[in-house]
């Protein structure tokens, strides 16, 4: 049932989609619903560009014929729709179970708002069961590492890290980048362990959106449902 909720999600944020418009697509499965409900909308004449968060996501928009841009070539987007793997209250989100928060943020960020799409799993009191992604680059990840240690020690949190796909074979971002992923447990206070981890030279960005996301369409088995801020 997972899968048609997220679809059922992704078709009903289509309503938010008008043609000329140009909209910022992301990364995920649930994206990946979105995609395809867009494909038929614009082979039905809706007119839209769309600007990629992934190269993932990118070859099935060009599959699919949707016609693409670049934020270099647009920089400002209408809209953002993307999804989630954690969702509070206050509608502020953990991204990048896909390892395309990076490029997620920054065309979120170009749009006028981010609409997130979800099946009712992701809704969560509190963030931090869903393991923090923090982008680093590979030079110095030693020294990174270890002051990514000393804020999480700081905010009375796990010191858990991670290395994404293992130390051996560590996963790369569409970035060149790598991923260590923090499992924190509850978060009491995310927007200052957003702001003290974004601090560290070595951290690229982290998988917290606040203060982006604007609405969100949530599927269970109740139907959807939009979900605003609190």
């Amino acid at each position: 049932m997972s899968d048609d909720w997220k679809r059922l999600a992704a078709e009903a944020a289509l309503q938010e989609v008008r043609s000329g418009m140009k909209i910022g697509i992301g990364t995920g499965s649930t994206a990946e619903h979105f995609v395809r409900a867009l494909s038929r909308a614009v082979a039905d004449g809706l007119e839209v560009t769309g600007v990629p968060t992934s190269e993932r996501t990118a070859t099935l928009a060009r599959e699919l014929a949707i016609p693409l841009s670049t934020l270099d070539e647009i920089p400002v987007l209408d809209l953002t729709i993307d999804g989630a793997d954690e969702i509070d209250p206050q509608l502020r989100l953990i991204k990048g179970g896909g390892g395309a928060h990076l490029r997620e943020k920054i065309v979120a960020a170009a749009s006028g708002t981010l609409v997130v799409i979800a099946d009712h799993t992701k809704l969560v009191p509190v963030l931090g069961k869903f393991p923090l992604p923090i982008e680093v680059v590979p030079f110095g990840l030693g020294a990174t590492r270890k002051a990514i240690e000393a804020v999480l020690s700081r905010h009375n949190l796990p010191v858990t890290l991670a290395m994404r796909g293992g130390s051996d074979h560590p996963f790369v971002t569409d970035g060149g980048h790598y991923i260590l992923d923090a499992a924190l447990g509850a978060i009491p206070d995310p927007d200052k362990l957003a702001t003290d981890l974004v601090a560290i030279p070595g951290v690229v960005e982290h998988g917290f959106f606040i203060g982006l996301a604007g609405k969100a369409y949530v599927a269970g088995p109740d139907g959807v449902r939009t979900v605003t801020a609190a």
